[in-house]
């Protein structure tokens, strides 16, 4: 297993560029103030495109203004393939959901899950997951 990329040392410090509009920023920035995507390094110390983990690529996808505030219980799903189905919805559309288990400490495959989102993305999880037939 290898180590996660790191970012830049000092002597070869890169600048922080928006992946969306590829506008630069400097390295005390976390966001694009034009389009509100997480900022990533320009390059590494080698001047190569770093190799993003599914980790940072899901990142990507939060809107920051979803991520504020306590979280709070949006929905409540039969198991861990439907909470994982319904967790993938909500970052699709920017929202970032922690998914909790009935049983604190053991999470099996089948039993209840509750959808939990900060409050500043509740309202908008809960549009997203209304379903109407």
């Amino acid at each position: 297993m290898s180590d996660p990329p790191r970012p830049p040392d000092e002597a070869h410090a890169a600048q922080l560029v928006c992946p969306e509009c590829a506008r630069s920023y400097p390295r005390s920035e976390r966001f694009c103030s034009a389009c509100g995507m997480p900022l990533v390094y320009s390059a590494t110390a080698h001047g190569a495109q770093r190799q993003t983990t599914e980790r940072q690529r899901k990142a990507r996808k939060i809107k920051p203004q979803y991520s504020e505030g306590a979280l709070v219980k949006v929905a409540r799903v039969a198991n861990q393939v439907e909470a994982e189905f319904v967790a993938a919805l909500l970052l699709e559309e920017g929202i970032p959901c922690l998914l909790r288990s009935a049983i604190a400490g053991y999470a099996p495959v089948t039993g209840w899950r509750d959808v939990l989102v900060p409050e500043s993305g509740a309202e908008a999880a809960r549009e997203t997951l209304a379903w109407e037939p």
